[in-house]
């Protein structure tokens, strides 16, 4: 029975002390059918578009920057598809601003701050695959269309987990809309 229970605990044990990440703000304006309507004030990322992304973005957090520093990570990772490629970006935490943020050294990153927006999202487990990525784009995308809701930018798929948690995964489609709220 002990020798059970240690085995239950060894096995469980990596799913209890994962690292907790700082999170990206946002303010929830409303929730509805599944979908959320949210404020994301302004952030610091850093971007790359195309092959090895994840790569040189983690070297960048690995201190591969003009102040040698580094940096933790946060959750979550945005992809997106575009014409030149794909594009991974990192939230910087948000102790950092546009003067205070350490500079990349590898010419394939770039360092700005996101705007003001808002945008629609909606969840979804597992691992992400190009199958769930387009079937919850168009879930969103219908449900928007369907309650008048203007889209105003591509699609991102923003990814909460580690690849080494195989339990309890988050991933959401985000797309940017024209939301007119009294702020």
């Amino acid at each position: 029975m002990v020798n059970n229970l240690f085995r239950f605990f060894f096995i469980i044990f990596p799913f209890l002390v994962y690292p907790q990440y700082e999170t990206q703000e946002f303010e929830l304006i409303s929730n509805f059918d599944g979908i959320e309507i949210r404020y994301y004030p302004p952030s610091m990322m850093i971007k790359h578009i195309g092959v090895n992304g994840f790569r040189n973005l983690f070297g960048y957090i690995s201190g591969k920057n003009n102040l040698d520093k580094k940096i933790s990570m946060t959750t979550p990772v945005h992809m997106l598809q575009t014409k030149a490629g794909s594009s991974m970006e990192f939230v910087l935490p948000k102790k950092f601003t546009p003067e205070t943020a350490p500079k990349p050294n590898n010419n394939k990153l770039e360092l700005y701050q996101s705007k003001a927006q808002y945008f629609a999202s909606i969840k979804y487990g597992g691992y992400t695959n190009s199958e769930k990525e387009s079937k919850f784009t168009n879930e969103l995308i219908f449900k928007l269309k369907n309650m008048g809701i203007v889209i105003n930018g591509k699609p991102k798929v923003l990814v909460y987990n580690s690849p080494y948690r195989f339990i309890n995964r988050t991933n959401e489609i985000l797309i940017p809309i024209i939301y007119k709220n009294k702020r």
